[in-house]
């Protein structure tokens, strides 16, 4: 792969529900990207989901994508988070009232979610969410609490629940993703829309809220996304997505994920609207992160750059990059959306 290819698998990039499906085909073409997210809340149904998801399939080819597949993402998790509803789509209740039922039912549920996803053409769903909200907290919690994201106030139930969900998924070909690491279930403001109320001045290393991500690695999950929050008691002062402490040495070492790690939303989001765009992606992977993603295509090209920049300068940073790349290629031949020669 070239320089250029390898920064393209390393970016995911989201289309809106408004926007016509060949809207990203010159910058798919151009930056070789190597995944494609559904934003904006897709309410036609399966048909015309899959008809874009086709399109966007379509685009993959030795030229343009270095043979590989596209990661075809959506946010499905059910409750307020559901992008993909309309004819073909059950309507998934929030976390919380899947977490009324047994570990076992959410299994069967997911699987048949997942089955929806899958012939719509969607191969990731970045979900279940793994945050845990304490009591104390609740609906002051701006991302989790307050849109019942999160499945209990108990992390072993967490854990239950996020490996059930996790299962189903896989029985349905879905590839998932624990989010949002380390946590975000003890901040008041949501990282997408403020950077007031985003540092958790609770979490360590070894808190016991670690566990449902912990479950879900043990498990096998395909993606864990980084969140943007600020921990003070591991990283003072430094976004996650950002942080060598928090995806090295806590996410990949304390505990041991090998996997691929993707950024929330850095394109659109205002806790990292102060990191100039280009710098999102190139200290992510530093950090020991693989795939940036951002919601706004008009980033792709400065965060493209970036990269290439500064792999060519930098013998370290591109090191980072061939190692992240092998990652999301390792994915992708599990996925079956790359093939060995």
């Amino acid at each position: 792969m070239s320089a250029d290819e390898r920064a393209g698998q390393l970016l995911m990039v989201g289309l809106g529900s408004g926007t016509s499906r060949t809207s990203l085909d010159a910058l798919v073409a151009r930056r070789h990207l190597g995944g494609v997210i559904l934003l904006g809340g897709w309410t036609a149904g399966l048909d015309a989901v899959r008809a874009t998801t086709r399109h966007l399939a379509g685009l993959a080819s030795t030229a343009d994508t270095a043979g590989l597949g596209l990661l075809l993402a959506a946010d499905q998790e059910g409750g307020a988070v559901q992008q993909l509803r309309g004819d073909g789509f059950s309507r998934m209740p929030s976390a919380r009232v899947q977490d009324q039922g047994s570990p076992a039912g959410l299994t069967a549920d997911a699987t048949r979610w997942a089955a929806q996803l899958r012939a719509a053409g969607i191969n990731v769903n970045l979900a279940p969410v793994a945050d845990t909200v304490p009591t104390s907290i609740g609906r002051a919690n701006g991302p989790i609490g307050q849109y019942d994201r999160q499945y209990s106030s108990n992390p072993d139930r967490v854990s239950r629940m996020v490996s059930a969900f996790i299962a189903g998924m896989r029985a349905g070909g879905v590839a998932a993703t624990v989010k949002h690491f380390p946590g975000i279930g003890r901040i008041t403001g949501n990282t997408d829309v403020t950077a007031r109320g985003i540092t958790d001045g609770t979490t360590t290393v070894n808190d016991p809220y670690l566990e449902p991500f912990r479950t879900g690695i043990q498990d096998g999950v395909e993606l864990v996304m980084v969140g943007s929050a600020i921990y003070s008691r591991i990283d003072a002062g430094t976004n996650a997505v950002f942080s060598k402490a928090i995806v090295t040495d806590l996410l990949r070492d304390r505990l041991s994920y090998d996997g691929v790690a993707i950024t929330d939303d850095v394109g659109a989001a205002r806790a990292v609207a102060a990191v100039p765009v280009g710098e999102r992606a190139t200290r992510f992977i530093e950090a020991g992160g693989d795939i940036t993603l951002t919601a706004r295509p008009s980033t792709v090209p400065a965060m493209h750059d970036a990269i290439t920049t500064k792999a060519r300068t930098d013998p370290a940073f591109a090191r980072q990059v061939a190692a992240a790349t092998t990652r999301v290629v390792d994915l992708k031949l599990r996925m079956g959306l790359a093939h060995c020669p």
